[in-house]
């Protein structure tokens, strides 16, 4: 009954994981807190070092991130976040059977990063949908331009202060030309 529990070897929730450590220590300036949740590592970084920390994690031995598995955005309006959106960055190691979180804050008023489809081709249509839903401005993207919504559409559908009641221009249907036929005679 008396006896007490061992925990030394437990780490601490806000203790850094090895990815981290090691971001840390190659980016001591970039690196603006950190945290991990059952061995799942997550980073915050200042913006203007995104490019930097991804050809790090993709080309470094030691991280080997093969995979960009997805991007987003989040918009903390409602939460009163400062600054109010973070982008998301999740990547998989298949070399390390690792995976890693990279967030990033991004003031209102100046929604701007740099892209990373230069870095991994699949985060292409990835940010062009996060400016297509949340108006983040991806720098040196090849192609930044809706996705999901026609061109004509005004605002940012996933903002929290995108008005639920908003009435859109009605634009008349755009003729295209068909690639493929698919064995219809026309």
């Amino acid at each position: 009954m008396g006896e007490s529990i061992n925990t030394s070897g437990i780490k601490s929730e806000r203790e850094s994981g090895k990815l981290t450590a090691l971001l840390k220590q190659k980016f001591p300036n970039a690196v603006l807190d950190f945290h991990s949740h059952r061995f799942d590592e997550t980073v915050v970084i200042e913006r203007d070092s995104l490019e930097k920390v991804c050809r790090f994690l993709r080309d470094d031995s030691r991280c080997a991130f093969e995979i960009m598995i997805d991007l987003t955005a989040v918009d903390g309006l409602e939460i009163n976040m400062n600054p109010r959106f973070e982008m998301v960055y999740h990547f998989k190691s298949l070399t390390h059977a690792s995976r890693i979180r990279i967030k990033v804050p991004l003031d209102e008023d100046d929604c701007r990063i740099a892209s990373i489809s230069n870095i991994w081709k699949s985060a292409d249509w990835y940010e062009r949908e996060c400016y297509d839903m949340f108006g983040i401005i991806f720098e040196g993207h090849p192609d930044l331009k809706r996705i999901l919504m026609y061109e004509e559409f005004e605002g940012y559908p996933l903002r929290k202060d995108y008005p639920i009641d908003k009435q859109q221009p009605l634009m008349e249907l755009k003729e295209i030309e068909e690639r493929h036929k698919y064995g219809r005679e026309l």
